[in-house]
């Protein structure tokens, strides 16, 4: 490890950089500064094709892509040049504004248009924008891929171990059997109605002035029509338009994202917690990895780390979301800082979020059924067989069905035989009566392997 994340003061950045590498570039202090470059640069672009700003000539597509050079070339020696002008400023907004003025000044006909460069914005203009920017290519190409890649791993193991059965577990007790299959199936389904909610809600953004009412912009230029601009401009960007904001856009959006990522993450806590159960029970094994210690003074044990891993950042990353859900869009009269500061938080938030993941994936990755394990659990509980026994017999009307079922299974154990033995002496029809004495603990399982075929 570097010594850069020997001392770096978070592990998002630190112990587990590795993981969190895809984020860097989208949710750092670089790719903040980034988009409100692309922001501005667009914007005044924008500014260049209304007609009726006649103080600001169109520019040539030569001039455009000069322009969005700026923008293309931009790497962590510019990023170095914006933060020694904010040294000076003590605004990072301006000093962005700043640092296009410094190129444009080395463009002859460019520099002409250098005071139409952040027209008419207050910084959260840019920063709404930016930040709207940085969630939508966020969301498309770091943290969808790997959600949907997850749920594509559950869905595979659930068609894997869908016939096998095992013994469930309400309240911690001997219960109906399932299948495992259909466990991991149960997961899935949950984890697509809720990825789809967070990949459907609408990214917004605004650009109207300090109050979200153009009123500079109407008396600079009072004929041109600043709301269908903005639109337009925002759409361009593949954003929603906000037609009723404050300074700030009200972060609405945001918090309605974090709690579509709460929600999953608290899915995959669930199935965190389940599988390192399994692993207690022995239903599951973990492969082996040469060289890895899973105890320091116990050397037989291989433990469920990457689960407890998982579990542990993925609260970590939703209690940062749920303050800034609950935060965000909370500000005093139409505009205050605490937003600011909060903002800024995100890519930690999103870094836990991927060491989860990755432990999550990882640790899927290791786990080896074991089936004899699983047979013997249920083999060794045929009180299991209670319930479709009881239930027949309410078919056929037989008084007192449950309470004869209980009387035979409560603290007494049961076996094959005895419970064949009961079947024997009931008062049912004589093919109902062939079909218990044909049922397993093992076979007990419903439309598991169907419902499990269809996810």
């Amino acid at each position: 490890m570097a010594d850069s994340t020997l001392k770096a003061i978070t592990p998002v950045d630190g112990r587990y950089h590795s993981k969190t590498q895809n984020l860097r570039d989208i949710f750092s202090e670089y790719g903040l500064i980034k988009n409100r470059l692309f922001v501005e640069l667009r914007w005044l672009i924008k500014l260049a094709n209304e007609a009726k700003i006649e103080e600001l000539e169109t520019l040539t597509d030569q001039q455009v892509a000069w322009l969005m050079n700026i923008h293309d070339e931009f790497d962590e020696s510019e990023a170095q040049r914006v933060k020694e002008i904010e040294s000076v400023t003590n605004h990072d907004v301006k000093a962005v504004e700043y640092y296009i003025k410094e190129k444009l000044a080395k463009h002859p006909e460019l520099s002409k248009v250098a005071e139409f460069t952040h027209f008419a914005c207050t910084s959260e203009d840019i920063n709404n924008l930016s930040y709207a920017l940085m969630l939508s290519e966020g969301r498309e190409h770091v943290l969808m891929p790997t959600l949907y890649q997850i749920t594509e791993d559950l869905s595979v193991m659930a068609q894997t171990f869908k016939n096998d059965a095992m013994m469930a577990r309400t309240h911690g007790q001997p219960a109906t059997p399932t299948t495992m299959g259909k466990e991991f199936a149960n997961v899935v389904y949950r984890l697509q109605r809720q990825l789809l909610q967070f990949e459907n809600v609408s990214i917004l953004a605004k650009i109207n002035g300090a109050v979200g009412n153009y009123n500079a912009h109407k008396v600079a230029y009072p004929k041109v029509d600043w709301i269908t601009l903005a639109q337009e401009f925002i759409e361009e960007l593949n954003l929603d338009f906000n037609p009723y904001t404050t300074q700030i856009e009200p972060h609405d959006y945001i918090a309605e994202l974090f709690h579509a990522l709460i929600r999953s993450n608290v899915i995959l806590i669930d199935l965190s917690r389940d599988i390192w159960g399994y692993i207690s029970l022995n239903f599951f094994k973990q492969k082996v990895i040469k060289g890895e210690v899973g105890s320091s003074t116990m050397p037989h044990k291989v433990n469920p780390i990457d689960f407890e891993n998982a579990e542990g950042n993925l609260g970590l990353a939703n209690a940062l979301f749920q303050h800034m859900a609950e935060k965000l869009p909370i500000s005093r009269f139409q505009r205050d800082l605490t937003d600011s500061t909060v903002l800024r938080s995100m890519g930690t938030a999103f870094g836990h979020c991927m060491i989860a993941w990755s432990s999550l994936a990882k640790g899927l990755g290791k786990l080896e059924i074991n089936r004899q394990n699983m047979r013997d659990d249920l083999n060794n509980n045929w009180a299991l067989l209670a319930e479709p026994i009881q239930t027949v017999m309410r078919r056929f009307a037989v008084e007192n069905a449950y309470e004869k079922l209980k009387e035979l299974t409560r603290g007494t154990e049961i076996n094959q035989q005895s419970i064949r033995e009961f079947i024997k002496e009931l008062d049912i029809p004589q093919d109902a009566k062939e079909q218990l004495l044909n049922l397993t603990p093992e076979s007990y399982i419903g439309y598991a392997v169907e419902q499990t075929e269809s996810i």
